[in-house]
């Protein structure tokens, strides 16, 4: 009875610990269809930038498409459940960042139908975006300090714009208030939006990512005033840092991940982060991102991508809770 084929014993251990030969072997073969990356904002920001140059790269590697899904709505939370929700077969991976996996699971906690830090497994990180604070051409500081001094006389007259409960909106609020400012939120529903209001007018400042504000720097369209970077940025180095300015711990780098349902194989999880790894590496790949405005930022391990969302989630309930932030949807 000892002498049973290697196959047979195999196949009933497995069927005893719950994990047949077949998943195993669907397991080892993934993908073998086309993946899904749902971007959890609108078209054309820098979560959606990020997506766009990373898929082809990993369906080069992987040998299966990778398709970039916008499913935005509801500051994110649309998208994290769905993802979340789905099945944990590596076919549908959340591209998320410093809002979605950080801020959200402490601004819509009585909300969310799922945890995040709980439902979602973090891959790896790809890229970090430094964010600056802009104004539109015509309005009349050209440094902080005129900033600050201009504001100041005119508390409650001047306005700046991001989406309720995003990383903008809580780094200005920060910001404004170890400034001592008082601005009004207009609310936007994204980058695109608040950059329109810049350039025409309607908004006077605000904080934005290098990825969607860089070309209209570059072009005059808008004006820079500081940077969330610990060291200023190679492509704009007259641009001071927020610590320069005189508020050191103000801003965040927007970054962003990919993320797996929790239940994941951890097969598929180590294979999807080794492709990461590999497309980060590639010149093409690289020169993208640097262009976007972005630098990559592979992680060292699953385990390592955890680690740093599991810090940076902490970082948020202060400034939350300082500021009063109740938002909905």
């Amino acid at each position: 009875m000892f002498n049973l084929p290697k196959k047979y014993l195999l196949a009933h251990l497995w069927f005893f610990l719950g994990f047949p030969l077949s998943a195993i072997a669907q397991t080892n073969s993934w993908p073998t269809h086309p993946v899904k990356m749902v971007v959890p904002f609108a078209a054309g920001g820098a979560t959606d930038i990020a997506a766009r140059i990373l898929a082809p790269a990993l369906g080069e590697i992987l040998g299966q498409q990778f398709i970039v899904e916008i499913k935005s709505g509801a500051a994110g939370n649309i998208a994290i459940e769905a993802v979340a929700l789905s099945p944990a077969d590596g076919y549908t991976l959340l591209v998320g960042n410093v809002s979605t996996s950080s801020i959200n699971e402490t601004l819509y906690a009585s909300k969310l139908k799922v945890k995040p830090s709980v439902a979602l497994r973090p891959v790896s990180l790809i890229a970090s975006i430094p964010n600056l604070l802009v104004s539109g051409p015509d309005f009349p500081p050209n440094n902080m300090k005129e900033l600050i001094a201009y504001a100041k006389s005119r508390p409650g007259e001047l306005n700046f714009s991001s989406p309720l409960g995003g990383y903008s909106h809580l780094d200005m609020l920060d910001f404004t208030k170890k400034a001592g400012l008082t601005l009004v939120n207009i609310p936007s529903k994204g980058a695109g939006s608040s950059q329109v209001g810049l350039v025409a007018g309607d908004i006077h400042f605000t904080i934005l990512n290098a990825a969607s504000t860089l070309t209209l720097i570059k072009a005059k369209k808008l004006k820079a005033f500081a940077t969330t970077s610990a060291t200023r940025l190679p492509y704009l180095p007259d641009v001071p840092t927020f610590a320069e300015s005189g508020f050191p711990g103000v801003g965040t780098d927007q970054w962003n991940g990919i993320f797996l349902p929790a239940k994941t194989p951890q097969p598929i999880v180590d294979k999807l982060f080794n492709a990461i790894v590999q497309a980060l590496q590639k010149p093409q790949v690289k020169e993208a991102f640097v262009s976007a405005g972005m630098t990559v930022i592979p992680s060292k391990s699953p385990e390592d991508a955890a680690s740093f969302i599991a810090a940076e989630t902490q970082r948020w309930p202060r400034i939350i809770k300082e500021n009063n932030v109740n938002v909905d949807y």
